[in-house]
């Protein structure tokens, strides 16, 4: 089965320069733009996402293959409606992925690389976290009503290549309808703010109807600030990609019961026992 995500490399690569270029030669001081270390970092972690998960879609193929066999379930490979069903079914899974991504902090600790940037550009689509085994459990109902395995990791593909292109500043607000079904880069930078009114909305991955549908969207009506709420001090891939289990990790450590522990594990990555924070936020 071919990695469809791959084959759309080469339109990140043309894209992300043009938009690079774009900021040197049509400037605009109301946007943030590029910085090179910060694009430099989102460049590493998602050249070392696309390395570890090589390697771990062979993990996932084999899972969904197993749960696939245990159902008598078969969603036809024939029809055109299986292809809608499969859109609206990835696409709500990519949401509560999202979803519980923000809200319990063992997952967060995976998710958090993605947000770890100042910066809003194209790059930051590529800030790519290096622990992908969160995700398994999300699309596994898929195999279980009958999706074959190629069809879920095809469409969870095309629905990764579409979210390249929301990760950028150059594109405002898009005509009322579009912005009212689709995910658009103005509801993905609200995403990105680490601004309070911001944090932990618009979790969409193509659609934004689900926001609406869950009570999490939020229009973009302030500039957001980029970031978490308690950004890096570094440009380290590797500190990128693995602080937040280092700092839950220290959390569970000096924790004075399994309550605590239990919390600042499965709570929220901004919970404590006495309600100053245990983690970064964005």
């Amino acid at each position: 089965m071919a990695e469809v995500l791959y084959y759309a490399i080469p339109a990140f690569v043309v894209l992300l320069v043009a938009e690079l270029l774009s900021f040197k030669y049509l400037r605009d001081d109301d946007l943030v733009g590029y910085e090179s270390r910060d694009t430099r970092t989102s460049l590493a972690m998602g050249g070392g996402n696309v390395v570890i998960n090589a390697i771990w879609k062979f993990v996932v193929l084999i899972a969904y293959a197993g749960l696939y066999e245990l159902t008598p379930l078969r969603m036809p490979a024939d029809e055109w409606w299986t292809y809608v069903l499969l859109f609206f079914a990835d696409d709500l899974a990519y949401y509560w992925f999202h979803r519980v991504h923000h809200e319990m902090r063992v997952f967060w600790a995976s998710h958090v690389v993605h947000h770890s940037s100042q910066h809003y550009n194209l790059s930051t689509a590529l800030r790519q976290t290096w622990t992908p085994m969160t995700a398994l459990p999300f699309w596994a109902p898929l195999a279980l009503v009958g999706f074959a395995p190629w069809m879920i990791l095809t469409q969870l593909a095309i629905s990764l290549i579409y979210q390249f292109w929301i990760h950028t500043e150059r594109v405002k607000r898009l005509p009322a309808p579009i912005e009212f079904f689709f995910n658009t880069p103005s509801h993905h930078r609200v995403h990105h703010g680490a601004n309070e009114v911001y944090l932990d909305r618009n979790y969409g991955g193509i659609l934004i109807i689900w926001d609406r549908m869950f009570g999490t969207f939020q229009g973009e009506t302030v500039r957001p600030r980029y970031g978490l709420t308690k950004n890096l001090r570094t440009f380290k891939p590797t500190r990128v990609a693995f602080h937040e289990f280092v700092d839950m990790t220290r959390d569970v450590r000096g924790a004075k019961n399994w309550r605590e522990r239990f919390g600042y594990v499965f709570r929220g990555p901004g919970w404590s026992p006495d309600g100053r924070g245990g983690g970064t936020r964005g």
